[in-house]
């Protein structure tokens, strides 16, 4: 099946026709053609539309009758995907439009494609220069000069169950740039978002490594302040939340942000009370300058770590004194062993081309995800417009097939709503500009992003 693609520009309101150009139907049930493991796209699609178009008179053969394809494992929930010809946003990277028929309606969304192999090409964090701080993706994207990228994590965005406590906007999950740890994960009751499919975590995330692989990972934290008293476990790295009778460290890669909500909610229930017994302590050179029963706010100096501990962690930290020596150190373990270098939370919703169990089939939204595919060396970004309100989107069982029909093999739902925003590199002008129609007219401030570079 191929629609004119004027007919497709006319249903997203703002893409103009090109006579001649042809778009072709990924099936329902069916992954496009692979070769060595990667959808075909790009100077192969004609190729793909071909035996795609092949298998769907297969399937009308064998009698899925009406004219319409029926997925022969429908119970998947895995929906039809229309992709616009791809236009090359720098060498490795390719964008391009869809739109997916699903359960509430049609959705239209927005997709970017890299090429790993292409050795110009490299994935990395985009970041506003604090975990706890919020910027646009377009204004994230233009200042660290990538030429395309989405937002990512789920994030703290709002307090409304704890008066008069500032949200810190910072992120749910692991955070890694340039190979350099940023943060670690929250506890799972402390996350937003919706719920976590069962075997998934707040430490799962979408990294790529040294070795340019992307892939799924976890992320764990190993942290320790040595003091006069013994070394204590740190179960905190940068969080909006330590874990109850815990401690947390925050670095100056926190940000300005107040450090109070980390002694709210609890491990199981981000909307608890906050904690009444809390403490924090300034170790400024490896010794400690002060201490307070009030978790504090402001920029943290580079020669200095601040520890907040609650219940527990507090009665630990009330024992040190200014002058005393206090060695914090942290790092993230992946479980693969692979040592990132970029890399950002995500819950799982596709693992070896199988979408997860337990997934939502009721709930759609508007929806950001990343998946990866020809062994690690293609990643894909996907955005949906934010016209959820009107009763369109993707449920996130619907996403795992969207990602599964577009060639990927593993992927991460990340923050969508408001905050799923794709932007690319105007190939004409130069200028990053914003793809998808962001819910509200406008583009949320959000903690992270994934972007894409090119090196000329």
């Amino acid at each position: 099946m191929v629609v004119q693609d004027g007919e497709f520009a006319r249903r997203q309101g703002r893409v103009h026709p090109v006579p001649g150009r042809v778009w072709w139907h990924a099936v329902v049930g069916w992954r496009y053609v692979e070769r060595e493991g990667e959808a075909l796209g790009g100077r192969g699609w004609r190729a793909g539309a071909a035996l795609v178009a092949a298998a769907l008179c297969g399937a009308l053969v064998a009698g899925t009758g009406g004219g319409r394809a029926v997925a022969a494992d429908a119970g998947r929930a895995e929906v039809a995907v229309r992709l616009a010809a791809s236009s090359v946003i720098a060498p490795g990277v390719e964008y391009r439009a869809f739109s997916v028929p699903a359960s509430h309606g049609t959705a239209y969304g927005h997709l970017l494609t890299a090429d790993l192999t292409e050795r110009r090409v490299s994935v990395g964090l985009l970041t506003p220069g604090a975990v706890a701080a919020r910027e646009p993706v377009s204004r994230m994207a233009v200042a660290l000069h990538a030429v395309a990228g989405v937002n990512a994590d789920f994030f703290d965005i709002s307090e409304a169950q704890h008066p008069g406590v500032e949200a810190t906007g910072a992120a749910v999950g692991p955070a890694v740039s340039d190979g350099v740890a940023l943060k670690a994960a929250v506890p799972a009751g402390q996350r937003f978002g919706p719920p976590l499919p069962p075997g998934t975590s707040t430490r799962d995330v979408l990294g790529v490594g040294a070795d340019r692989v992307a892939r799924l990972d976890r992320l764990s934290l190993s942290a320790s302040a040595t003091t006069p008293y013994g070394t204590v476990r740190v179960g905190g790295f940068n969080q909006y939340a330590v874990p109850v009778g815990g401690v947390g460290v925050f670095t100056s890669a926190w940000g300005s942000a107040s450090r109070a909500r980390a002694v709210c909610g609890t491990d199981s229930d981000r909307a608890a009370p906050c904690g009444k017994d809390g403490y924090e302590v300034v170790v400024r050179h490896g010794r400690v300058v002060s201490g307070s029963p009030v978790p504090g706010s402001g920029a943290i100096g580079r020669d200095t770590v601040v520890l907040v501990g609650r219940e527990r962690g507090a009665a630990v930290l009330r024992r040190l004194r200014p002058g005393q020596p206090v060695t914090v150190r942290e790092r993230l373990v992946a479980r693969s062993g692979a040592v990132p270098r970029f890399a950002v939370g995500g819950f799982p919703v596709l693992r070896g081309g199988q979408p997860l169990s337990g997934l939502d089939r009721v709930t759609a939204a508007t929806r950001t995800a990343a998946g990866v595919g020809g062994r690690g060396r293609r990643l894909y970004l996907l955005v949906l417009d934010g016209n959820a309100e009107n009763g369109s989107g993707l449920s996130i069982a619907e996403l795992a097939g969207v990602m599964r029909q577009i060639g990927a093999v593993d992927a991460v739902n990340l923050d969508g709503g408001g905050s799923s925003t794709l932007v690319a590199r105007d190939p004409a002008t130069g200028q990053v500009t914003v793809r998808n129609h962001p819910s509200g007219g406008a583009e949320r401030p959000v903690p992270e992003g994934i972007g894409l570079f090119s090196r000329s």
